[in-house]
């Protein structure tokens, strides 16, 4: 808990060296410290951990799939100059908050930033553990699927040992198998799929629904979509 400049990184030199002078200008970043005129780094930030999309329950093998968001964010305190400015009315300040990024967009943190794990609940223990989803970026090297992307959404798990999350940057809808993680299907949303799945059943015949419609924060596409997907019919 918490960000030390140990834990900066940068994917190129120059984003490293921005991410580290912006980190020194700031008043602390360890657990539970208060804001300030400064600034301060929140890690876990404001935007979870993983209470922003919840969590999956599979109560017949135990497990509970999290989508967890590993994403530091700055908060800083401005001195009022006028009773009635801006929001916080009735206080002597405001306030002004984002995610500590570099100039490239990607966090000033380690990577991975977005991870979707199947604990097991009569250990404690994690049944299987993987990066979710890529962060837009020209030229990618190899590793950066290993990345994850930043995340805004939960996990729905199906009787039938289906995973469906999308929250992603990429906008991807995807299945993964609930007993390994493996990814077994997905497919691109017209916006951004921030929000969990919800699943139903017309005439025997079940579909897995998303509102799709972006976060102007996270780059992704907006829009206006509720998009369904069924197994061809019979």
């Amino acid at each position: 808990m918490g960000l030390t400049e140990a834990d900066l990184w940068g994917a190129t030199p120059s984003d490293l060296a921005y991410c580290r002078a912006e980190f020194a200008k700031l008043s602390g970043s360890a657990m539970f410290t208060p804001p300030s005129f400064e600034g301060i780094v929140e890690y876990p930030g404001f935007g979870g951990g993983i209470n922003w999309g919840g969590v999956a329950f599979d109560r017949g093998r135990g497990l509970l799939i999290v989508n967890h968001l590993r994403l530091p964010m700055w908060v800083r305190l401005h001195r009022r100059s006028s009773p009635t400015e801006g929001n916080q009315q009735g206080t002597p300040y405001t306030m002004s908050r984002g995610a500590f990024v570099s100039p490239s967009g990607l966090p000033c943190s380690r990577p991975p930033w977005g991870l979707l794990t199947a604990i097991d609940l009569s250990t404690g223990g994690k049944r299987w553990e993987i990066p979710l989803g890529s962060m837009p970026m020209p030229d990618a090297p190899p590793e950066a699927k290993q990345w994850g992307s930043i995340t805004f959404g939960g996990p729905m798990v199906t009787a039938g040992g289906l995973v469906f999350v999308a929250a992603t940057t990429d906008q991807h809808l995807r299945a993964f198998d609930v007993e390994s993680g493996e990814l077994l299907w997905e497919v691109e949303l017209p916006a951004g799929g921030i929000a969990t799945p919800m699943t139903y059943e017309v005439n025997g015949r079940q579909f897995v629904a998303i509102a799709a419609g972006g976060h102007n924060r996270m780059g992704t596409t907006l829009g206006d979509f509720v998009v369904a997907y069924a197994l061809p019919a019979r």
